[in-house]
């Protein structure tokens, strides 16, 4: 048996939410057998770590799809470990109902400009709008204060559990974007992967992509304890909720992406780039 000193070290960056909990779950509470691998856990929100893999700080790392346009030549996209929206996905608030075309007369507050749900409304809209930069956590917030930091806020681009809180904001949906995506392509939203940097080698990017996915396939046999791990970075979700949410993440198209899933990938990221918006790349992924 190898020591645990001997081990190779893994870096892991997720998300503080319950999906990506769920998912690392096994690994982050020892669950299975990881060999000749230790993994240490940073959660971090989701743009934070986009512009972290800039660096190439973590071997294992959450990205934005939309981020991936700028990091194809330092990682490889894991086959699973995706967050798909399919015919849901991040929404639009304001305070009061409005079209979605209308938004623009103020700036909306988005979670950061490498996210996916970025590019997806830059997609949707078919133009540049104004925006301000808040934390995911605080953007109900700043929506309902009309406010952030100074600056005028109009409405809201809300991803993570927000998607289901937000009327416990007194805010309304003007737009959800998976279901704008999936009625125009007929494809899941691709929001997030689960990357491996390329200078870990084909054998351990392959030995870690299998511990991701063992990880993944215990959370769903062991969904109770899972869940209740989970539960912890709900931010005041309450079970059902949280389990609502972790279905919503963490699914068939969370063990591999599949061809649909790749396709949407690729698509995302073509209408990306003709908008103007991301570097053309071809995605790779670990099999």
């Amino acid at each position: 048996m190898v020591s645990v000193t001997d081990r190779q070290l893994i870096r892991v960056g997720h998300s503080p939410d319950p999906d990506d909990a769920f998912m690392f779950y096994a690994l982050a509470k020892e669950k299975i057998d990881t060999g000749a691998y230790r993994f240490e856990h940073e959660l971090v929100d989701i743009e934070t770590l986009n512009r972290r893999a800039v660096a190439g700080e973590l071997e294992l790392t959450a990205i934005s799809i939309h981020a991936y346009a700028y990091l194809a030549d330092q990682y490889v996209l894991c086959s699973c470990g995706a967050s798909m929206g399919d015919d849901y996905g991040p929404i639009v608030v304001a305070k009061q109902g409005r079209p979605v075309e209308s938004l623009g007369d103020q700036p909306i507050a988005v979670p950061g400009t490498w996210t996916s749900a970025f590019l997806a409304l830059r997609l949707r809209l078919g133009r540049d709008f104004p925006f301000v930069v808040v934390p995911f956590d605080q953007i109900l917030e700043a929506v309902s204060r009309g406010r952030f930091d100074g600056e005028e806020i109009g409405a809201g681009l809300v991803i993570h559990e927000g998607q289901l809180t937000y009327h416990d904001s007194n805010l309304e949906l003007v737009e959800d974007l998976g279901k704008w995506w999936k009625a125009d392509t007929g494809l899941p939203l691709p929001l997030g992967a689960n990357a491996l940097r390329r200078d870990l080698g084909t054998q351990t990017m392959a030995d870690v992509h299998r511990l991701l996915k063992t990880s993944i396939q215990y959370g769903l046999e062991h969904r109770r304890d899972a869940l209740e791990y989970a539960l912890q970075f709900g931010r005041g979700l309450d079970a059902d909720s949280a389990d609502r949410f972790v279905g919503m993440y963490v699914n068939d198209w969370t063990l591999d992406f599949g061809e649909a899933g790749r396709r949407a990938v690729r698509l995302l990221l073509e209408r990306g780039h003709r908008a103007g918006v991301v570097p053309l790349v071809s995605p790779e992924f670990v099999e």
